[in-house]
């Protein structure tokens, strides 16, 4: 220690004194300094220890960590100089100690500054006496020494800072020595705080992120795993959302899963599990949806269609069994996995038991962006239902219920149809019949073509029935529908008058599948004697309805003279007016079936131009009928119509009521009287139909016998004088074949001579009754009814040369008959057809007229003829 500084003028302080000071000085240096250094290590640990017992409770922010290390570093770095120099700087002076003494003891003190500054005085000897100075001097001293200086030290906290030291120096020592990685940790926090060092925590949770992406406005659960070197498990933890109230999970499968309520926008979570404290940003999500569903449909190789991109907006994709079908997903938002499956399949009792795919089959679908892309999935024959599963990368699953379904459906036989045209049709061979060949499938046609099949009739041998076909139109795999305008003419073909089953035929490409034939159209193709028979059967019913309708318009006329006999004012009554309202109805129903009778004779006259065996004669009476009854429909039944309107308007009076029903009547009279004359013309005209009919029918019967009869001579040529069992097989089956023309033609002349019968009766024309007299008369031994069931019995047994000269003389009688009945028809036909010769020029206007009709006819055929021929080329055409 420094020594005090004297002068040859200052009296130095006594040794004793001088010692106490420096004793009293050495004593404070220490304490202060000591008090110095527990002070930095108090603020060093504590600080440390702040900063453990805060990580056990939040995670500690770094400025907080490094506001503790500045505030515990203090004390060393800023307290300790200042406390240094306070004390030890401050105080090393005789005169510093002095007032520090005063401090505790004032008396002493002030003795004590008092001569240190006497001791310091310059002043002469003569002014000032070296021994009063002296001897006050030893008096301070013995009075310091006497009372000492330990007693005047200022008030110190060593011990207490000292304990305190300890504890928290053993405090410390207990973090590392009862939890060394947490004090580890916390040391390293604390000494670093800058640094971002994981905070330790005796309970550790794996897998914590930043932020979670949630459904949006659904509660959603959040589950937190304890890791395995976790050295707390507490039994539950807490979550809380804003201000919400805490949720609480308990400690389950070493994690905690915490049901929280639906949010709508970003918001905090907060954790809390033993001492591990978390916060969790909440991003409220859509979940992502399918936009957009399309496939790419595969078909089987046989059908050699492209593949076809379908879009699945209605949640069906409909392929044909054989198919492979390839399913994308478009999502709203990038996808991180997608899955199809378990398939189900849907029942259908009428499906075998499916096996491609299985059900329960199920794949992980391929994820480019947010496109998901199923493998090509096998279409067999049960359809299934395909649910869809997808995640997005915010791990976000989409709706758990959708799904698709592959309704299978089975490659279905084509359609053919023939349109335009009665199911059954008669025709002369000349005739063309134009009609619509029509076929449909559900995947491709290869073509559509036309078939005819012959079917025996009395006109048609079994040599002479037809059979073909005709290629209409090619297809295409991608042709679902053929539609071919046709014109069928069965002389272009060859085709005599037979019964002719005609129908549409296509093909389709699943292979193995037979031809499909259309619904068939029976086509009649008589000769000229069956088509004017034919003629004659309509003109009977035209005649037969006209008759009704006459009888309807005769008893109109009755009720319609009962109303005219009612006194005016009777017929403006209800009652009456409501039968002359029905009288008007029924009058305008009978010129409704008045029209539509001479629509129908208006196409019999044509057909009968067409057949041109039907005499001049017979079709005038038929136009002459035809255009009475267009009259009749058109100007004079409608003026009784007209009338019986009138008499119910509300305006009239009831005279002029009365005046409109006898108008009706007076009109309805004459269209009586021209509906008999119309009738009669109609009756005359079908009887020289009927009477021409026979002439026709007796050639027919005549021309068939001169068949059979050639036939059986060209037999017996073969097997003439031969025994049945020794007959080629041939010949027996021309024989079979030739029975059968002759039953037929037996039951025809039959026919006619019951036809012949009824005639008489109804026309007492006496050429009618020898004719049927000479039928039903024994010729060449017997009738002709019994001759010719002998000669049926003659070809079974081979006698074919003596059947021959039968047949042959019934010919000749049918010839014979036809002729007279043919006479007598000229005879008597030449003024039928208004009461004139030949000259008349009425029939010369006619008979022109009906030139032109044939003309336009022969034309119209040629044309139709030119459109079969020219089918027929391009069906040639198309042929392989």
């Amino acid at each position: 220690m420094a020594e005090f500084p004297t002068s040859p003028d200052q009296e130095p302080i006594p040794e004793n004194l001088k010692k106490l000071l420096n004793d009293y000085r050495g004593k404070l240096w220490r304490g202060k300094i000591s008090e110095a250094l527990l002070a930095g290590i108090i603020g060093l640990v504590l600080s440390f220890l702040l900063v453990f017992a805060l990580d056990r409770f939040i995670q500690t922010p770094g400025a907080v960590r490094l506001a503790i290390l500045l505030s515990g570093t203090s004390l060393f770095a800023v307290f300790a100089p200042y406390w240094l120099r306070r004390w030890v700087w401050g105080h090393r002076r005789e005169q510093d100690l002095a007032r520090l003494i005063a401090q505790k003891h004032p008396d002493l003190g002030d003795r004590l500054l008092g001569i240190i500054e006497l001791q310091q005085q310059r002043e002469a000897k003569e002014s000032l006496s070296p021994r009063l100075r002296r001897a006050a001097m030893e008096t301070v001293a013995a009075d310091a020494q006497k009372q000492g200086l330990s007693s005047a030290l200022p008030r110190t906290w060593i011990k207490k800072a000292s304990w305190i030291t300890l504890l928290l120096v053993l405090a410390a020592t207990a973090t590392f020595v009862f939890a060394p990685q947490a004090g580890m940790n916390s040391l390293q926090r604390w000494a670093m705080p800058l640094q971002n060092t994981e905070r330790y925590t005796f309970t550790k949770l794996t897998g914590i992120p930043a932020d979670l992406v949630v459904p949006h406005g659904e509660a959603f659960d959040v589950t937190l795993s304890l890791a395995k070197d976790s050295e707390w498990r507490p039994v539950t933890g807490e979550a809380t959302i804003g201000a919400n109230p805490a949720v609480s999970a308990s400690l389950k499968n070493d994690g905690y899963t915490f049901h929280l309520a639906a949010q709508h926008a970003n918001t905090e979570l907060s954790v809390v599990v033993g001492d591990a404290r978390h916060t969790i940003l909440i991003k409220p999500t859509l979940r992502p949806s399918i936009e957009a569903t399309a496939a790419v449909l595969t078909y089987p190789e046989y059908l050699q269609l492209p593949n076809e991109n379908l879009d699945l907006k209605s949640g069906v994709a409909t392929a044909v069994d054989g198919s492979k079908i390839q399913i994308s997903l478009n999502a709203s938002r990038t996808l991180s996995s997608a899955s199809l499956g378990p398939i189900a399949h849907v029942p259908n009792p009428e499906e075998k038991a499916p096996t491609i795919p299985q059900p329960g089959y199920t794949e992980s679908l391929m994820i480019k962006g947010n496109i998901a892309t199923s493998s090509s999935l096998a279409v067999a024959d049960a359809s299934y239902d395909l649910p869809f599963s997808w995640t997005d990368t915010y791990s976000l699953k989409g709706d758990s219920s959708y799904k698709l379904r592959v309704e299978a459906i089975k490659d279905n036989p084509p359609s053919a149809y023939i349109q335009g045209v009665e199911r059954q049709k008669v025709i002369l061979p000349e005739e063309t019949i134009d009609f619509d060949a029509l076929a449909e499938d559900d995947f491709g046609l290869q073509e559509l073509g036309l078939e005819w099949r012959g079917e025996a009739s009395a006109a048609a041998t079994s040599a002479a029935l037809a059979n073909g076909t005709m290629k209409l139109m090619p297809g295409g795999s991608s042709a679902k529908r053929l539609l071919k305008a046709t014109s069928f003419c069965p002389a272009v073909l060859k085709i005599g008058p037979q019964k002719l089953v005609l129908r549409a035929y296509t093909k389709d490409y699943l292979p193995n599948r037979p031809t499909i034939y259309s619904e068939p159209i029976t086509i009649f193709i008589l000769t000229r004697d069956e088509h004017a028979q034919m003629l004659k059967n309509q003109f009977d019913r035209i005649v037969g309805e006209l008759e009704d309708a006459a009888r309807r318009e005769q008893n109109a006329n009755e009720e319609n003279q009962r109303l005219e006999r009612l006194a005016p004012e009777d017929l403006q009554k209800e009652a009456n007016r409501k039968r002359l309202e029905a009288q008007q109805k029924s009058e305008q129903e009978n010129t409704q079936r008045i029209d539509e009778l001479k629509k129908r004779m208006e196409q019999l006259l044509k057909d009968s131009t067409r057949n041109g065996d039907i005499n001049k004669d017979t079709m005038q009476k038929m136009a002459e009928t035809m255009k009475s009854l267009g009259e009749l429909s058109q100007q004079d039944m409608p003026k009784v119509d007209q009338k019986l309107g009138d008499s119910q308007q509300q305006n009239s009076t009831p005279e002029q009521a009365k005046k409109d029903v006898e108008k009706a009547v007076e009109e309805q009279k004459k269209v009586l009287e021209k509906m008999q004359q119309t009738l009669e013309k109609a009756r005359e005209a079908n009887k020289n139909m009927e009477a021409s009919t026979f002439v026709n029918r007796l050639k027919k019967a005549a021309a068939e016998e001169d068949g059979i009869a050639s036939a059986l001579v060209e037999s017996s040529q073969k097997s003439a004088g031969l025994s049945l069992a020794s007959v080629d097989p041939s010949v027996l089956t021309m024989l079979a074949e030739l029975d059968r023309k002759q039953a037929n033609n037996s039951s025809d002349i039959r026919w006619i001579q019951e036809d012949l019968g009824h005639f008489f009766t109804r026309t007492n024309k006496e050429v009618y009754k020898e004719i049927l007299d000479s039928m039903r008369e024994p010729a060449n031994g017997a009738t002709i009814d019994s001759s010719l069931e002998s000669l049926r019995e003659l070809m079974k047994s081979n006698y074919t040369f003596r059947a021959a000269n039968n047949a042959s003389f019934w010919s000749a009688k049918l010839k014979e008959w036809a002729k007279k009945l043919e006479g007598d028809k000229d005879d008597a036909g030449g003024g039928g057809g208004g009461g004139g010769g030949g000259g008349n020029p009425e029939d010369e206007d006619f008979e022109f007229m009906l030139r032109v009709m044939k003309m336009i006819q022969q034309e119209q055929d040629l044309r139709a003829t030119t459109r079969a021929l020219e089918e027929i080329k391009r069906s040639t055409e198309l042929q392989p």
